[in-house]
């Protein structure tokens, strides 16, 4: 996401870091670049004129022209004026006193409203331990209907639906006192959506949102779309009115001028990002974070986050016994490939790395190549799994013909593992291995090479923090 205003934004920056010493002329120069960049974005105009005259004024006046490597400064106050920009401190839900918080889900048809009413719903149930009902409340698209009876049930909510036959607003009234009953902690409202903004869709918006009275209004909002995204949420804001903004779509947009944009026109922050297809790749949106991963710092909180979401206390207990042990097998290293697949694509996961996601801009790290990983470990026998060592001559070329890889590719996955398994003997022992080796040992698309480092090292470090963590 917002790969094309990450990459133009760094690379100014970069020249800024390298100079020694700053004019007014380099600041001048640099925020004709970020402006530039910005407008290529889709951010809206009148935002972007704002922030580089922020940025630019506070530049000049922090007293950083003339001293000495002054460029960290400046990339300080760009990293602030973004976080700024999309909305400063993380915004989450406001739930009622008295259950079940109400929340009404808006948005324009086609903008990904009713998908992510169900990510909302799996949301705060996997999140916050809610039980969660939804309510069919999109009458005018008969498919709405049985699709929020397909994705909510998936997402494991309770779906109130009355058909197409009642009025949205009698099926939410309805809905409301079934979640009374049920005892259901958060009732999320879908709306009907429309191809464009009109009076009869507010009309039936403002009508639904007087019967159930809602604690929380969002609306959703299609990322790719760009100013459009900005200039439905400001007819929205005007029209019905809203608490906070969904964006969808969010991992397709490559320039980000929704997401820049809207805290900024409308007032109303950015709560939720919907960042896939599946109904897990949604989660809060933190504007530091964010900010972090546009300028190339990575975001190690998120990553640190989605692996504690994979690991099971008392299997992260168990893999820290087996480190400090050296017990640590090809059938240990197959667990973790299996649960750093589940944080999602490489490229994502390796992005939330400083540092890391600037080096792969332009690269693709190919995810089939932990198939092969594990394909070359499946082929293995127990024996062979628990002792590499053994693994020589003829049960390499056996590995190879069985997993439809090459000697070489067993090689350097054996071989890599070994350097593995004695960097963590020396971690456990207080001392730092060789941590490069590891990572560029087979290359960073080969087997064993993104294996062998980023699939071996995350999830175990971040497993052991959760546990520790935990029992604190």
């Amino acid at each position: 996401m917002f790969d094309a205003l990450s990459e133009k934004l760094q690379a100014t920056l970069d020249d800024v870091r390298q100079r020694g010493t700053l004019s007014e002329a380099d600041v001048n120069a640099a925020m004709r670049e970020i402006r530039l960049a910005l407008l290529e974005a889709d951010v809206n105009f009148k935002v972007v004129k704002s922030f580089t005259s922020t940025v630019k004024e506070r530049c000049l006046g922090a007293d950083i022209l003339g001293k000495l490597n002054p460029g960290q400064q400046v990339v300080k106050i760009v990293h602030e004026e973004l976080v700024d920009l999309m909305g400063g401190e993380a915004v989450g839900i406001t739930f009622a006193s008295r259950p079940p918080t109400v929340i009404l889900m808006s948005g324009l048809q086609g903008s990904g409203k009713t998908t992510a009413v169900a990510k909302l719903a799996k949301h705060l149930k996997d999140e916050k331990g809610s039980s969660v009902a939804v309510a069919a409340c999109d009458v005018q698209r008969p498919a709405a209907v049985e699709q929020l009876r397909v994705v909510g049930g998936q997402a494991g909510a309770t779906v109130y639906d009355r058909g197409t036959e009642l009025p949205a607003v009698d099926v939410a009234r309805w809905a409301l006192d079934q979640a009374k009953q049920d005892g259901k902690d958060v009732l999320i409202v879908d709306t009907a959506g429309r191809l464009h903004v009109d009076q009869a869709l507010m009309d039936e918006l403002v009508a639904i949102r007087d019967a159930v009275r809602p604690d929380t209004v969002l609306l959703t909002v299609d990322a790719m779309t760009g100013q459009d995204a900005v200039n439905v949420a400001e007819q929205f804001r005007d029209a019905a009115g809203f608490d906070g903004v969904v964006m969808s779509k969010l991992d397709g947009d490559a320039r980000g001028g929704a997401a820049l944009s809207v805290k900024a026109i409308t007032g109303k922050p950015i709560l939720f990002a919907s960042t896939g297809e599946k109904l897990a790749d949604f989660q809060a949106f933190h504007p530091d974070r964010m900010a972090q991963r546009i300028l190339g710092m990575g975001d190690v909180l998120s990553l640190i986050e989605s692996a504690e979401r994979q690991f099971d206390e008392d299997d992260a207990k168990d893999l820290e016994r087996k480190l400090r042990r050296n017990e640590f097998t090809l059938e240990d290293f197959q667990k973790q490939l299996k649960m750093i697949r589940r944080m999602g694509p490489l490229n994502k996961v390796m992005g939330m790395l400083p540092g890391v996601g600037q080096q792969l801009a332009g690269a693709q790290v190919d995810d089939r190549e932990m198939d092969r990983v594990e394909a070359i470990i499946l082929s293995m026998t127990p024996k062979e799994r628990r002792q590499p060592e053994l693994i020589k001559g003829s049960r390499r070329l056996r590995i190879a013909k069985g997993s439809g890889t090459s000697v070489q590719q067993v090689n350097q996955l054996v071989k890599n593992f070994q350097q593995m398994r004695k960097m963590m003997k020396q971690i456990s022992r207080g001392k730092m291995g060789d941590l490069g080796a590891l990572m560029g040992g087979g290359g960073m698309g080969g087997p064993g090479g993104m294996g062998g480092g980023a699939g071996g090292q995350i999830p175990v470090r971040g497993g052991s923090r959760a546990a520790r963590r935990r029992k604190r």
